[in-house]
């Protein structure tokens, strides 16, 4: 029995509550789990050689024929013996006859017999038929491709454990190969539990969860080069996990649980493994992915997968990839990794090895890593993700803008052509996201959410190229401009016009609280959810409850905050509040009513020093033309009537005329 686990006796109810859960360092669970299955490797079969493409070699591959198996003209041009060419120069050419000393060959024929030289056709001077006059020697093989230049029979074309590229099956066909060894493909048999699971397509009632995990984990078993295979959703009951395990095992070279390998009463991973073999490992010191189940049974690996998506996804890359790749034979390379600037800082705690998905955009010389939200159950965060900052777990944290690396999850080229938007949330970040992809498949438009305040504060860092913010000042009346006065003093930036927007009230179908004013927000029977602190409405909803003498404490929710108009429009949809303050956009988008309060102005600030960089000037062109226009009029709630006007820049210090 492994240390730190225990199993329930025989006479044990298998659905009593076990609760243990180790703190094994992942890097000591994975060598667990590598070092008992050490050595297993797929056999090999026989393939066509066409057909082999991604997989992996099981035996070397030798040529059965030589490349080329024959001396062939590597040029078009006469073949001859060079010994008649020796002597030729311009002072004293040498003259050669068709059919005699020279023959006429294309690039590839073989060579006539007595012929070792081949001279190129724009090298020769037409003398009348059958005459032609050299005024250069050529040397004994010059422009010929001799016998077995490439590859002589029996030579080793590629080795064991080698995965085929396009090219090598190029070459083994040139070798005269047409079939290979290569390692049967290992079957990685998922099996989904959960009796709130259903299948996509079907509508979820309460409580119940659309079964999307096994895409991910099929495509990623796809990718390493295994056969992916799902079964059917197993309930939420020991038995039937424990026949659904047998009968996997049974066809199986790698079983995968998804869910139940927490400590819940409903959670029989481990202690279906207990039944059938022996569990090495429950539990990691990890963040996400610490519910982790790895053990055998029949002498084959089964791993229970944490049932949260991010979970399922670093569990999978931590034990499942290099498992995968053992038994093809592979190497499993480390990912590649970049130095980059932390935007914020990033609490972690202590004990555990912390996996927090970042979001990254190069702006000025500096690479910028943007974490985002953190929770296993994100999906979008898996979506959004450019790389990994790992948090050891002998820290806390690491701080604002200090250099860190980051594990590469998509292409360093990509990355490089992303334009960094931090700010104020709108969905019509969405919409440009959208139109750049579109217009310019080379570059993504990013988008994080920090507020207006926060977008200004990350110009000032300088870590974006632009942010978005709707800052109504409340001596001046005026939009955004004394902010940046105040927190880009010394910065050259300016103001584009995206959008006005309609902000007021969102409450729930039939406004059931009758909700009409701020001043309801402190009736007794509403409950209010806020934005946060530094976002553009937050402010203007203070700015109003000052005006009319309201005291925020009155105000049941005021202290709850989400950080976009959708989260806020989540939470009324979902009755855990009656009424938020945002956008027609978002209340429209999830069938709320909405109250209108008043219209605002959303501004992009944009650093002068970044008004040439080429996604910049997409994002410009795309806010400014008719299309992006009749997509804004159709959301609601917009008007794009000064979309794209430039209408301050802090270095000339005034407003510029609309158009």
């Amino acid at each position: 029995m492994p240390e730190g686990t225990f199993s329930s006796s025989p006479n044990e109810n298998p659905t009593q509550r076990q609760v243990y859960l180790e703190d094994i360092p992942y890097e000591i669970a994975r060598e667990k789990l590598l070092k008992a299955f050490k050595g297993t490797l797929m056999p090999g079969e026989a393939c066509p050689a066409v057909e082999c493409l991604g997989r992996v070699t099981a035996a070397p591959v030798f040529a059965t024929m030589s490349s080329p198996h024959y001396h062939a003209a590597a040029m078009d041009g006469v073949a001859v013996d060079a010994a008649v060419t020796f002597g030729a120069r311009e002072t004293a050419p040498v003259a050669l006859t068709v059919g005699e000393n020279a023959f006429w060959v294309d690039t590839g024929d073989p060579l006539p017999p007595g012929t070792n030289a081949v001279i190129m056709v724009e090298d020769l001077a037409d003398k009348g038929p059958g005459k032609l006059e050299i005024i250069s020697a050529v040397a004994p093989w010059e422009n010929v491709r001799i016998y077995g230049e490439d590859m002589v029979e029996t030579e080793l074309i590629l080795p064991a454990n080698h995965k085929l590229r396009p090219v090598d099956i190029a070459a083994v066909l040139a070798g005269g190969v047409t079939e290979i060894s290569v390692r049967r493909q290992p079957l990685v048999t998922f099996i989904p539990t959960g009796s709130e699971l259903v299948p996509p397509g079907a509508r979820p009632a309460p409580g119940q969860i659309i079964e999307f995990n096994s895409a991910m984990i099929s495509g990623m078993v796809g990718e390493w080069g295994g056969i992916p295979k799902v079964t059917p959703i197993v309930p939420d009951d020991f038995h039937a996990i424990l026949e659904a395990v047998k009968r996997a095992l049974s066809e199986s070279d790698l079983v995968l649980i998804g869910a139940g390998s927490s400590a819940g009463s409903e959670d029989y991973t481990s202690r279906v493994l207990d039944e059938l073999g022996e569990v090495f490992v429950h539990g990691i010191a990890a963040r996400p992915g610490k519910p982790v189940v790895l053990g055998q049974a029949s002498g084959k690996p089964v791993i229970g997968v944490p049932g949260y998506p991010v979970s399922a996804a670093l569990d999978m890359e931590l034990f499942v990839k290099p498992l995968v790749c053992q038994f093809l034979g592979l190497p499993c390379p480390p990912p590649d990794t970049v130095t980059t600037t932390l935007s914020r800082s990033v609490v972690s705690p202590m004990g555990l090895d912390e996996f927090v998905r970042v979001k990254l955009g190069k702006v000025g010389e500096k690479l910028v890593a943007t974490p985002l939200a953190r929770g296993a159950a994100l999906t979008t965060s898996l979506v959004r993700a450019d790389g990994i900052l790992v948090v050891p777990r002998g820290r806390e944290g690491f701080m604002g803008g200090r250099e860190v690396e980051v594990q590469l999850i998509r292409p360093l080229w990509e990355i490089l052509g992303t334009v960094v938007h931090i700010g104020s949330h709108d969905p019509i970040l969405d919409l440009i996201a959208n139109l750049v992809r579109e217009m310019h498949p080379e570059m993504t438009f990013s988008s994080a959410n920090q507020g207006s305040l926060g977008g200004l504060l990350a110009l000032r860092r300088g870590e974006c190229h632009m942010a978005g913010t709707h800052l109504l000042d409340e001596e001046t009346g005026t939009y955004n401009v004394p902010y940046l006065q105040r927190y880009l003093p010394n910065m050259d930036v300016v103001l584009v016009t995206l959008v006005y927007r309609q902000q007021g009230l969102m409450v729930r179908p039939g406004n059931p609280k009758n909700i009409r004013a701020v001043e309801d927000l402190t009736r007794p029977d509403v409950t209010f959810v806020n934005r946060q602190k530094g976002a553009g409405t937050r402010v203007l909803l203070d700015l109003a409850l000052r005006e009319k003498g309201i005291d925020p404490a009155l105000i049941k929710g005021y202290d709850r905050e989400e950080y976009t108009h959708t989260q806020v429009a989540a939470a009324v949809k979902s009755g855990t509040a009656d009424a938020g303050l945002g956008i027609m956009a978002a209340a429209r988008a999830l069938g709320l009513d909405f109250i209108p309060w008043r219209e605002e102005r959303y501004d992009l600030a944009i650093p002068a020093e970044h008004l040439d960089h080429p996604g910049v000037k997409a994002v410009l062109d795309i806010i400014r033309s008719d299309l992006f226009k009749e997509r804004v009029a159709a959301m609601g709630g917009y008007d794009a009537r000064d979309s794209g006007c430039v209408v301050w820049r802090s270095s000339e210090r005034k407003d510029f005329p609309r158009p």
